[in-house]
């Protein structure tokens, strides 16, 4: 089977793309690594997003994006992982997975990015997800390590859970003023602490269990400390999924970010980008959806020229 559209990712933009395409008869395949929704579902709520203002969760957000999409014919694989993608000599793609080969008109890539990590002994014991883990930690003493958006948000919900929570943060807090006025609550009442300008070095466990982590002043390693605690949750940025891209001939920035012209396509003919892994991306849902939309659009010209 040849399919018109396949979309590499399950995320907000992928999702859209999938409800405009499916719906005007593009017969599209979504081909998902992880869970549907992607960075979105682990968000505890979503209060930016137009139409919810109260918020809303990210997985419930996620699940009705998927409903949707699918509700008008689009097809979801999910946790297969695409391994490179092809394209033939007749102008099809073959998108090479961990699960066969998949053959399509056109392709966009809308794989989002992943938790950065940090790179230091003993990480695979941390997590990066409040809203999946949090709830494990009821009534212990947590670190968070971050001070974006990101970071500051899942802090706050965690405080549902923890007795105290300290926020280590290499530089200093990034997070909007919205975020800060929050925070400054919960450091007031001594639910949370902020350590600016510290940066982690290792993670400490004892019986297999974490109890603490070092650091040292980013200004001054020789001045080292460490932070007791019964568990670690890191948001410390993001990195583009682009790694399936090495031999795909599709460019990318700096950062490793793909690069699009102004249709959102990039320098190969027919592979599409939106979302946060393209360059100059705004990382955010709502901007996310709308370049869904977008390529979404200009991939049915594309398919009707050809």
């Amino acid at each position: 089977m040849i399919y018109d559209l396949i979309i590499v990712g399950a995320g907000p933009s992928a999702l859209t793309a999938a409800i405009y395409a499916a719906r005007e008869d593009i017969k599209t395949l979504l081909i998902e690594k992880g869970v549907v929704g992607g960075l979105m579902a682990t968000i505890d709520n979503i209060e930016n997003f137009p139409g919810f203002p109260e918020g809303v969760e990210g997985l419930k957000l996620a699940e009705d994006f998927q409903k949707q999409a699918e509700r008008f014919g689009a097809e979801i694989k999910m946790f297969t992982s695409v391994q490179g993608i092809i394209k033939n000599a007749d102008g099809f793609f073959k998108v090479l997975t961990d699960d066969g080969d998949f053959e399509s008109k056109a392709v966009l890539i809308a794989s989002g990015n992943s938790y950065k990590k940090l790179g230091i002994k003993g990480e695979e014991q941390v997590h990066y997800c409040a809203t999946c883990d949090g709830a494990f930690y009821r009534d212990k003493k947590l670190v968070v390590v971050g001070g974006a958006n990101s970071a500051i948000q899942e802090a706050l919900f965690l405080t549902k859970f923890a007795t105290h929570i300290d926020v280590l943060v290499r530089s200093y807090v990034k997070a909007s003023d919205v975020l800060k006025k929050e925070l400054a609550k919960f450091v007031d009442n001594g639910k949370i602490s902020v350590y600016e300008n510290t940066t982690p070095t290792e993670v400490i466990e004892k019986d297999g269990k974490i109890v603490a982590i070092a650091t040292y002043d980013t200004d001054n390693p020789k001045n080292k400390k460490q932070f007791n605690c019964d568990g670690i949750f890191v948001f410390a940025g993001v990195i583009p999924n682009t790694e399936f891209l090495k031999d795909s001939g599709v460019k990318l920035d700096e950062s490793g970010h793909i690069t699009t012209n102004h249709e959102l396509m990039t320098n190969v003919e027919g592979i599409f980008v939106s979302g946060d892994v393209r360059s100059g991306a705004t990382k955010q849902i709502v901007s996310a959806t709308g370049e869904g939309a977008t390529a979404a659009i200009a991939i049915r010209e594309y398919l009707t020229k050809r």
